[in-house]
């Protein structure tokens, strides 16, 4: 098979790269200064194991490469907030034999939320979705860092909306011979609104920086409680924080790589690059849809997609909120909400 990555940023050039590197063909898709560098110098990709040049074909869209083939896999890995654009783009591509990508070949969201995968199977016949625990940073185009060990990420993959299949079991078994565990699931969804309630920090960060001392930690539990009692009244399962610890254990911890920089996640990192968009709408915000369809108040992750939005669109320094001035303000809109 061939992988091809929509959107080689954090996540897909750590997939790409790590794909690459087992020997898998890969064919990676960015934009701008990002596919610059990646057609010019190739990918570089920075692990534990060292830092390895990826010199692999690299194009901005479907119509570079002429028809897809028929064991082609779509790698969707933009941001949420991109998904459209993206879907638009390769789903109407002819494939080698007949019919069009969205007719004939599968795709993989790996993303954060669980919206891409809902709005890809608007398009896409053969949707899988991915839960993604991989820490990784792109700031610099080009240049991608992957930290985790001894792997380098764990991706539950399964059909969405549910579901097994051979083609999940295929592409697990690649995975896992590139420095990932791949579980393959009938409930992947679960494991994505799990990791969703860990997402819901990523507007935090952007907005007040890392999570690193009490004041953010206190404040970040009352932020993911709020996101469960949404998840609960919306009858919606997710994979208990002591399930995930008994998965994941100790094969996928953070450590630091020379030259590397780790200030924060993926919102962090779009604020850092100064994108102009972020993903809180489909983080923060899927609680917010989720409490007002179910008549749950969510103040707090009200205020952080109000913020992470703002912040995005004046291209604000990521951290630049005092987290005492962000509890304060969390404060007040909870007691508002009360009221």
């Amino acid at each position: 098979m061939r992988y091809i990555i929509i959107g080689a940023g954090a996540v897909g050039g750590a997939i790409g790269g790590r794909l690459a590197g087992a020997g898998h063909e890969v064919v990676l898709v960015a934009r701008g200064a990002h596919h610059a560098a990646l057609r010019d110098g190739g990918l570089r990709l920075k692990v534990p194991d060292g830092e390895y040049t990826y010199r692999l074909q690299a194009v901005t869209g479907p119509g570079e490469l002429g028809e897809l083939r028929a064991d082609d896999v779509l790698v969707l890995a933009v941001k949420t907030q991109d998904t459209v654009t993206a879907l638009g783009t390769w789903g109407p591509a002819p494939v080698s034999g007949g019919g069009t990508a969205a007719e004939r070949l599968p795709l993989f969201c790996a993303q954060n939320g669980v919206e891409g995968q809902r709005l890809a199977l608007r398009v896409f016949r053969h949707v899988y979705g991915v839960c993604v625990w991989l820490p990784s940073t792109f700031v610099e185009p080009g240049v991608v860092s992957a930290g985790g060990a001894p792997l380098t990420g764990m991706l539950h993959l399964g059909r969405h909306p549910h579901g097994t299949d051979a083609t999940a079991r295929l592409v697990a078994a690649d995975l896992e011979k590139s420095h990932f565990e791949a579980p393959v699931v009938p409930d992947v969804a679960r494991w994505q609104y799990a990791k969703l309630l860990s997402n819901l920090g990523n507007a935090l960060e952007a907005v007040a920086g890392p999570i690193a001392d009490d004041a953010a930690m206190n404040l970040f539990r009352r932020v993911r409680a709020e996101g469960e009692t949404v998840l609960d009244a919306a009858g919606i399962a997710y994979a208990s924080a002591e399930e995930q610890k008994a998965v994941r254990g100790r094969k996928v911890d953070l450590v630091p790589l020379d030259g590397a920089p780790r200030g924060g996640g993926s919102s962090w990192q779009s604020l850092s690059r100064g994108t102009g968009t972020i993903e809180a709408d489909y983080l923060n915000g899927e609680i917010a849809l989720l409490g007002r369809l179910h008549g749950v108040p969510t103040p707090l992750n009200d205020l952080l997609q109000q913020l992470a939005n703002t912040f995005a669109r004046e291209r604000r320094a990521p951290g630049a909120m005092p987290v005492g001035e962000l509890t304060r303000l969390a404060d007040e809109a909870a007691g508002t909400a009360a009221d």
